[in-house]
């Protein structure tokens, strides 16, 4: 009964939608716009609303992903000024919850994008892209393992506990290890996406457990400040390292040997694919409730390839 009431709510909040596109503004809201991976996704989306007949496009993201609150304005403030469509990187799968209610109840259709909000806020957006963030933290864990045996210690070096990008990634990553490996994890340590902090926690980290064979960034700002501490401890090449997503820093560690790889998503289809979204929905057209974006594994010997360009950035 309770599946039947939800596939009736999702067809209510479709139903709801206006019956063509209108004309207006798109918003794009992000986690944060102090990231390379975010202004990715929105050079993504500038690229979707050139096609777009009758659309402008707003790009918008507190300071911090941390900032959740912040976050939740910008989504009330959209709403409040009748935009014709969102899309939206939730950074907490609470918080967003009421703000896209009131977008459902708005008729604005919502389209996530990266991370996923709580069961309770399913009917309330009308579909998801983002990469599949288990699968890609198993196959982080499964290079790593690959890389280094099975016994040892291994660090994980992640951003913001509970975000849903990261509940998926994190814990694929931890499940593999754990279910495949004897390997004792240490951590996982949360940065709040701030590159400084994860550079300090992994200085500390690595003076802690000398004995430390493996060592995981589970996002872009994490990630380079995790390269950045096995440089500055002089530990880089011999801790293997797994980083994630694909700035020029992270794609400089692959390139030294600091990084042994990377899993990078690819952020700009994120922002072309969700404003696309945006669009068919406001036309009526159907759209899948959820779209995998993709991830591929990059290293030192594929980093120049025309597959890799295509999501590096």
């Amino acid at each position: 009964m309770q599946a039947l009431l939800r596939q009736a709510l999702a067809l209510v909040s479709i139903a709801v939608l206006p019956m063509a596109a209108q004309a207006g503004e798109i918003a794009v809201i992000v986690k944060t716009t102090n990231s390379t991976f975010w202004q990715n996704v929105h050079k993504g989306a500038d690229a979707a609303i050139k096609q777009i007949k009758g659309h402008t496009l707003t790009f918008s993201g507190p300071a911090t992903e941390s900032a959740i609150a912040d976050q939740v304005n910008l989504v009330e403030n959209a709403v409040n000024r009748k935009v014709a469509g969102i899309v939206l990187a939730p950074s907490d799968p609470d918080a967003l919850v009421p703000a896209i209610k009131k977008a459902w109840e708005a008729r604005i259709p919502v389209v996530l994008i990266d991370s996923q909000v709580a069961d309770s806020g399913k009917a309330y957006y009308q579909s998801f892209l983002a990469t599949d963030n288990k699968a890609a933290g198993e196959a982080c864990a499964k290079l790593l393992i690959e890389r280094i045996g099975r016994e040892g210690k291994v660090a994980i070096m992640s951003y913001v506990a509970g975000a849903g990008s990261e509940v998926g990634r994190v814990g694929g990553f931890k499940a593999y290890l754990q279910a495949n490996s004897k390997l004792q994890i240490v951590g996982p340590f949360y940065s709040q996406s701030q590159m400084a902090t994860a550079l300090n926690q992994t200085t500390d980290v690595l003076a802690s457990h000398r004995d430390l064979k493996g060592i995981f960034g589970a996002n872009e700002p994490t990630a380079v400040g995790m390269g950045r501490a096995l440089v500055q401890s002089g530990r880089a090449g011999k801790v293997v390292a797994i980083g994630f997503d694909g700035n020029e820093d992270l794609q400089r560690f692959v390139k030294d040997g600091t990084l042994d790889a990377i899993a990078v998503q690819s952020s700009f289809q994120m922002g072309q694919l969700g404003v696309q979204t945006v669009n068919e929905v406001l036309q009526r057209k159907p759209v899948p409730k959820f779209r995998d974006t993709g991830v591929m594994m990059v290293n030192k010997a594929n980093l120049q390839s025309p597959e890799a360009r295509q999501v590096l950035y």
